[in-house]
């Protein structure tokens, strides 16, 4: 088994598509980095220019002055319910984290790379995954590479086995590349300190308003850790999915384009469906699993981490047991 697993990952890092997607990382983490330094720094001479000084040094100055913005959409009578919500669940927790002396205006490589890896976690970086995955199988049924393997007496499901646990492992790769690059192209905009700075975890949204009652703080290195494990676990979920889609369909393009449209087309739902039970159990609108750690609005009332994980895990059960018994059925292809 360890020989076929080893096989299995050396191929996949073979292949042009891993060095594709750690391409399309380091240029989307650049991009991103920038855009952050860019956006901080405009922040920061607006206000400069509304408080008529030259520069803004306290990042409290811009705490406060977020506070005040979100109570004037609060307070606004053009403001609808769902955006006065949202004004008001950001000014609570500006508020919260201005008494508690929690900087969350200057970046620093370490809260940069957990911003970065919490807003790509329901799309960028499952399309990443999508990317490794999604030939696994159907890209090799015509090549008989799983037909030379069958004919050496190597069970079906050692074959499928060996390729899954592969594609963990350079899932686990490509998430460990992340977090290099992440630090390396931030440590040279912010600097490469942040790392022992206090995160307030644990915030939830209760009738419309902040609750801090579980509140915990952690360290900015703990809550990256956090961060990276809920990424893997979306990766997983991600992964055996696109696996299983491999398996069934024979066509590496169609196999492609059938979980892209799954993703998208499973995003999209969230916001025309809102009212409806039925996307809160599409996998697709699970995937943010940070903003329950960050106390983010959720598009769909009523959703938890644990539900969410929950929901995540069935689908990668069902997805795994599909996989391998249409594996052991499916005629091969020479």
């Amino acid at each position: 088994m360890y020989k076929l697993v080893k096989n299995e990952f050396y191929k996949m890092v073979g292949k042009k598509r891993l060095y594709i997607t750690l391409t399309v990382l380091f240029v989307m983490i650049a991009a991103f980095a920038y855009g952050q330094y860019d956006s901080l720094n405009r922040t920061k001479a607006q206000l400069a220019q509304r408080l008529g000084v030259t520069v803004i040094t306290d990042w409290k100055s811009v705490v406060g002055q977020q506070i005040l913005d979100n109570k004037a959409r609060v307070d606004s009578p053009y403001q609808d319910e769902d955006r006065r919500v949202q004004a008001r669940v950001r000014m609570e927790q500006s508020q919260f984290n201005l008494d508690n002396n929690i900087n969350t205006v200057d970046l620093t490589a370490a809260n940069f790379t957990t911003k970065i890896i919490s807003q790509s976690m329901s799309l960028f970086l499952p399309l990443l995954m999508i990317l490794l995955a999604a030939d696994l199988v159907s890209g090799e049924m015509g090549g008989g590479t799983i037909k030379f393997l069958l004919v050496q007496g190597i069970p079906r499901w050692k074959i499928l086995l060996s390729k899954y646990i592969a594609l963990l492992g350079l899932e686990a790769v490509v998430l460990f590349f992340a977090f290099v690059f992440s630090i390396l192209i931030s440590g040279l905009l912010f600097g490469y300190g942040g790392w022992w700075e206090p995160v307030a975890t644990g915030f939830k949204i209760v009738g419309g308003k902040l609750d801090t009652s579980n509140v915990a703080f952690v360290a900015q290195w703990e809550y990256i850790l956090m961060a990276f494990g809920l990424a893997y676990y979306v990766s997983v979920v991600v992964g055996t999915i696109s696996l299983m889609i491999s398996v069934l369909v024979r066509s590496s393009i169609a196999s492609l384009g059938i979980i892209l449209s799954l993703l998208v087309g499973g995003s999209q739902l969230t916001s025309y469906m809102v009212s409806w039970n039925l996307p809160r159990y599409l996998f697709t609108c699970n995937l943010n699993l940070m903003s329950y750690i960050s106390g983010s609005l959720q598009s769909i009332p009523g959703m938890d981490m644990a539900f969410s994980v929950a929901v995540l895990a069935v689908w990668t059960i069902a997805a795994i047991i599909v996989s391998f018994v249409y594996f052991n059925k499916q005629d091969i292809l020479v």
